[in-house]
Order: structure tokens, then C-alpha cells, then sequence
């Protein structure tokens, strides 16, 4: 066994086992038991079986078509391809479960439950392997376990919950129309359990399991189980889980229980609590840091860089190697969002500037002499012209600095005028934007990313054609100095997307801890804090000395920054959803730059005239996606998600 990398591409070793699943998944075409007696056998057709299982893992890290598309569809990112239709769909409202869709256009639903399935026949026939030990065997059992809580998640992320299969495998006598979802508590009971399970078993680390540690890189560990426990125990305790009124008396299933909690139970929090302290109290992960310069501002900028640039750090709990469906990606093992989603239009190979970050992305950076987050809202229904700045910021929404210097990335740049808005900023900020007018962080070139309406501009502003929409270009994946100018230099580039990372356990913690019954604010700044002193920042009550006994203050700044901190990574809609803000935050025109413009200094007025689309909406039913009806016509008395 390798890396996920490897493991994913022995799935295609399974197709000499037949081991390929129907259209249904309440059956699985199989070969006789003699068969699969015979695959079970022996270690190397076993732990072929147990790569297969990994292959179903969700393309978080795939923006543009896959499972990552909940970054466009956040307030996170800016889609530049503004005419694909299945984007405009779900980011403009306009679907239903009647919208033909497939696994390409996120209905995942039979995709996980095919997952599901396969992880409970290797569940069932693991133990007749011989020719590995008890403990080998346990710990493959725990990691089917584990990949088996995980596809479950994923359905209920996305679609709420689900039918519970338990340790059954799907079967022909198995009868669709009795099948209905159960409900949130015991989606989230057997959820955790089968984690408590999986990590009594695996072992802390890959090398314990008996084989060398490179060969075992991104296969789950106890670290991965509690990981996704805490995850799992957050969702559970937040308000679109916990009791919201959107869902009282409604979504009943034919067993007479209503899917989701009629009232609130506060003590989910606690629960919550637990599960991240118990991570954290492995002592085994932690943050990124750097202290390569002494340079306060750069070392921060590349401790945080150190979270995709070096695979398998020591924040990393979990995740795998960059994977791409997507043909506009063109670069082999990378994934889409370095592709059509990182370079703009300009000197790059495949350069189509896809995906941008929003401009409330974008306005959410703290600054970073003060440590406060620069935009309390909008004056207006999310009318981001008019930015409600913070007076105690020090942040600027006009004008600009004369002989400003690129502080990361770029030493060898020249001074140039830079708005006032992306000065003075968060670490964070520079190493995952180029704004409108900085230096390209590639020296070779010495060019700047320039993306008005004027021929002189490197990435010139076009009405129809492939460029940055939003004013501002993501390059957090985009490492200074690295040449992009043939498939080949693509292919050569190799991230470890984090699924489960340091950061997000200490920002569980603090939010649990702020949001149980027992508040316990000072668990909760400890740990806050210690996210953002990684990045440089002083702690949130220096920054904020009002925030002492507040807790809506210190709720607000924990969503701050997780939207900061995870930028890009496929959890700001599963958050904003979660919270149920998302009809709030969603709603309203596209806002950029005015990239139309044909002075620099023109272009950074913000209007709602140059993004070529429709408005954004969200309703009470866009919260849960809609379950196909493909397959409500298979299970014809499925309880189907409120509004659709």
C-alpha cells in the first residue's frame, strides 16, 4: 500500500474482481461467494479491495465540477465561468430534484451509498484473510469502519439524513418502498459510534501498524476517526441540526419520527467540546510554524503556506493527494482549483482564471496591527459598495499608498501604488491573493497582475472571455517562483489536500466552548487564539477588549475567522448552512472591482454592473439539497427535504 495517490489508482485493479456495483444501490452485482471467498483470501487481493474502498473519497479539492463546487457556491468564491449552466443553477436557485443531474453535477447520493456498501462487504469478509495477522486485519476492518462513518457524513452534509444501513449489506430482497430516512440523532448516534469504534483500533500513527511510514501516508489513523467525530459532533449541536424552528412539525418519515430534533438540546455543545479536546489532548498534531527569518509578518505568511506546501505536516491529520476529474485542469495529480481556478490569463498554460475569491472573501482578512476584522456588514442588503468599516480597524475602504512594498513573495519588486484596501493586512492575505495591481509573485516575469480594461494590463478585463471577475486572483496554492508554461510543470506539482487539519480542531473547541451550557470563555480565546497567533495576530482580547463576557461578539469573530482560515477549502457553505446565515449572506448581485474601467485607479470603485449573471439567491430550502427523483422513484416513500 502507498499513498492515496497509489491506492486510488489500484481501484482499477478491482475491475478483474467484477466488483462493479448496478445503477441501484440496494443490490451489487458481484461474482459468486466462491469469488469473493477467494479475493479474501489472500493479503494482496484483500488489501486491493481495501484500496477500492478509498476511491470513493469526495474531490473536495476539485472546485469547479466535482465535490469542491461549494466553494462557488459560498459567498467564499467568484465563479468566472458564469455561463455554466449547472453552476447558475444551484448558485441562482433555479433546480430541483426534477434537474437532470448526475455525479458530475453533485448529486452524490447513490455515488456514497455504492461507497457505503462496498466498505460493509469488506466489513463482512476481511476476517477470512489468513495470511495477515489479527492486528493487521483489525486494523483494515477499522479503516472500512472509519471510510464507512466518513461517506455517511458526506451524504449528510449535503442532503441531511439518511437511511441508516447499518452493518447489512444491500441485497436483492431488499425492498425499496420500505425504505425512509432516519432521523438527525440517529444519523449523528451511529455516525459517532462507528468512530469510537474505528479509533479504539488504528493505531496514532501509520508506522505503528507494522509497515514503513511512507508506504502508509494517507491511510486513516485514530487522529483521523476523532477528527472527523469532532466534525461530526459540531454539526450535530448547531443550529440547522439542533432544533430550528424551519423545521418543527414538518419532514416526517413513515415510521412516524420527524427527521430533524423538534427542540434544542444546549448539551450538544458540551458533547461537541469533548469530542476536539480529546484530539487536542493527543498531543500528537499542531500547527504550522516557521520561524525561518525572524521576520514576524513573513513567518507567519509561511507558517500558513506551510499547510499545503509541505505534504503531510505535522498539522495535517488527515487527507490525500490533489486529484482531478476535471478536464479543464489538464495537470494530472494536481486537482482543479490550481488549474482553471489559480493563474490568471496571462503567461500561464491553461491560465482561464476561473475561480476567484469574493469580495467579502476578500474584506474578512483581519488587519494586522490591530487584529480586527476590517467590516462589521453592509450598509444595504449585501450591497458590498458600502462596506461598514470597523473605525478601530485602521482599516481604509479609499484611496491609496505611494511606494507601497509587497511584503511576501516578491523582495525583489519595486514600490508601486497600492489601494489602501490591501494594505496593513493579515499574513494570510498575501500568500492567497494577488490584488489588482501587485507584482505577480514570480520573479522571471517581474510583471503585475493587472486586470482592468486597458490594453497595457497583463490580465485585461473582457466582457465574454476567460479572465479574473472579481479584481482579485487566488494563489494560495501557487507557490513564488514556480514556472506554469507546460503540462508538464503541472503534472510535476504535488499538494496533500488537508480533509482534517490542527486549525479546525481549536476552532471547534472554541466555538463549542463559547456556545455550551457551561460556557467556558476561556477555553474558548485559548484556543481561538492560538489560530490566530499562527498567523502573526495578537490575541482576539487585545484586539477586541469588549469581547470579555460577550458571547455574540466572540461567536461573530469565530465564523470570521474560519471563513479566513479555510478559505477555499470546501467548508464555508457546510458552515454558513450549519449556522443557517447562508440566506442571509448569500443573497444579492455580484459585486467585483470595476474591472471595466481604463484606469487603475478607477477600477478599484466596486459595482454590480461588470459580473455578467444572474443575482444570487437562497431560500429556507436550499439549506439541504434535494434527493434526485431518480431516486424517489426508486424509494417511493422516502421522505423528501422541506421546500422541494
Amino acid at each position: 500500500m502507498k499513498s492515496i495517490r497509489n491506492i486510488l489508482a489500484a481501484a482499477i485493479l478491482m475491475a478483474s474482481f467484477t466488483l462493479s456495483s448496478c445503477d441501484s444501490y440496494f443490490d451489487v452485482e458481484l461474482d459468486d461467494q466462491a469469488n469473493i471467498d477467494e479475493i479474501f483470501s489472500e493479503s494482496k487481493t484483500t488489501k486491493k479491495y481495501l484500496s477500492h474502498l478509498y476511491s470513493y473519497i469526495p474531490m473536495e479539492e476539485e472546485i469547479v465540477g466535482s465535490h469542491g463546487w461549494v466553494v462557488p457556491r459560498s459567498d467564499e468564491g467568484q465563479y468566472s465561468f458564469y455561463q455554466w449552466v449547472y453552476y447558475l443553477l444551484y448558485k441562482t436557485g433555479n433546480y430541483s430534484s426534477a434537474t437532470p443531474v448526475d455525479a458530475q453535477y453533485f448529486n452524490y447520493w447513490p455515488e456514497f451509498y455504492v461507497a457505503i456498501n462496498q466498505c460493509s462487504i469488506f466489513m463482512a469478509n476481511v476476517d477470512k484473510n489468513k495470511e495477515d495477522n489479527e492486528k493487521t486485519i483489525a486494523c483494515m476492518k477499522a479503516e472500512a469502519r472509519f471510510l464507512r462513518a466518513y461517506y455517511y457524513f458526506c451524504l449528510f452534509r449535503q442532503y441531511g439524513p439518511v437511511f441508516i444501513w447499518g452493518d447489512q449489506v444491500a441485497d436483492e430482497n431488499i425492498k425499496a418502498s420500505t425504505i425512509d430516512r432516519h432521523t438527525v440523532d440517529q444519523n449523528i448516534q451511529f455516525i459517532s459510534e462507528e468512530l469510537k469504534k474505528a479509533a479504539e483500533v488504528l493505531p496514532a500513527d501509520i508506522k505503528d501498524v507494522g509497515e514503513s511510514e511512507d508506504r502508509w501516508m494517507g491511510r486513516v489513523t485514530k487522529g483521523a476517526a476523532l477528527a472527523l467525530r469532532s466534525r461530526v459532533l459540531l454539526y450535530a449541536a448547531s443550529p440547522l441540526y439542533n432544533g430550528c424552528d424551519l423545521y418543527i412539525g414538518k419532514m416526517q418519515n413513515i415510521r412516524g419520527e420527524f427527521l430533524f430534533p423538534q427542540s434544542k438540546d444546549e448539551n450538544k455543545w458540551q458533547l461537541a467540546a469533548d469530542a476536539a479536546k480529546e484530539v487536542i489532548d493527543m498531543n500528537k498534531y499542531r500547527l504550522c510554524k516557521s520561524s525561518s527569518t525572524g521576520d514576524k509578518f513573513k513567518d507567519a505568511a509561511a507558517s500558513y503556506q506551510k499547510v499545503m506546501f509541505e505534504p503531510w505536516n505535522e498539522e495535517t491529520i488527515w487527507g490525500w493527494w490533489f486529484r482531478t476529474s476535471n478536464a479543464y485542469a489538464y495537470m494530472g495529480t494536481v486537482g482543479g482549483q490550481l488549474g482553471p481556478g489559480l493563474p490568471p490569463n496571462f503567461g500561464f498554460l491553461y491560465g482561464f482564471g476561473g475561480i476567484a475569491p469574493s469580495l467579502k472573501l476578500i474584506d474578512s482578512y483581519p488587519m494586522w496591527e490591530s487584529g480586527r476584522y476590517p467590516v462589521k456588514g453592509y450598509k444595504g442588503k449585501n450591497n458590498l459598495s458600502t462596506p461598514d468599516v470597523d473605525a478601530l480597524s485602521g482599516y481604509k475602504a479609499s484611496g491609496f499608498t505611494d511606494n507601497y512594498k509587497q511584503p511576501v513573495d516578491a523582495d525583489w519588486a519595486a514600490p508601486f501604488k497600492a489601494h489602501n484596501s490591501c494594505v496593513g493586512r493579515d499574513p494570510r492575505f498575501y500568500v492567497s491573493v494577488v490584488p489588482n495591481g501587485f507584482w505577480w509573485p514570480y520573479k522571471s516575469w517581474s510583471k503585475k497582475f493587472t486586470c482592468y480594461n486597458n490594453k497595457e494590463c497583463t490580465s485585461k478585463w473582457d466582457a465574454a472571455q476567460s479572465c479574473i471577475r472579481s479584481g482579485y486572483a487566488w494563489r494560495r496554492l501557487y507557490k513564488a517562483d514556480t514556472r506554469l508554461e507546460s503540462q508538464e510543470e503541472y503534472k510535476a506539482i504535488r499538494y496533500v489536500f488537508p480533509a482534517f487539519r490542527m486549525a479546525e480542531i481549536y476552532l471547534n473547541y472554541a466555538e463549542a466552548c463559547n456556545e455550551k451550557p457551561q460556557r467556558d470563555e476561556a477555553a474558548a480565546l485559548m484556543a481561538l487564539n492560538e489560530v490566530r497567533n499562527r498567523a502573526g495576530l495578537n490575541n482576539i482580547e487585545v484586539a477586541y477588549p469588549e469581547i470579555k463576557g460577550n458571547k455574540e461578539l466572540l461567536r461573530w469573530c469565530i465564523q470570521k475567522e474560519r471563513m479566513v482560515e479555510f478559505a477555499f477549502e470546501a467548508q464555508r457553505h457546510y458552515d454558513a448552512c450549519r449556522w443557517m446565515v447562508a440566506k442571509d449572506e448569500y443573497p444579492g448581485d455580484n459585486w467585483t472591482l470595476n474591472l471595466s474601467a481604463t484606469t487603475y485607479e478607477e477600477s478599484y470603485n466596486r459595482t454590480n454592473k461588470d459580473f455578467i449573471g444572474s443575482s444570487n439567491v437562497f431560500r429556507d430550502k436550499d439549506y439541504l439539497f434535494p434527493i434526485s427523483s431518480l431516486q424517489m422513484a426508486e424509494m417511493t416513500n422516502i421522505t423528501q427535504n422541506y421546500g422541494h
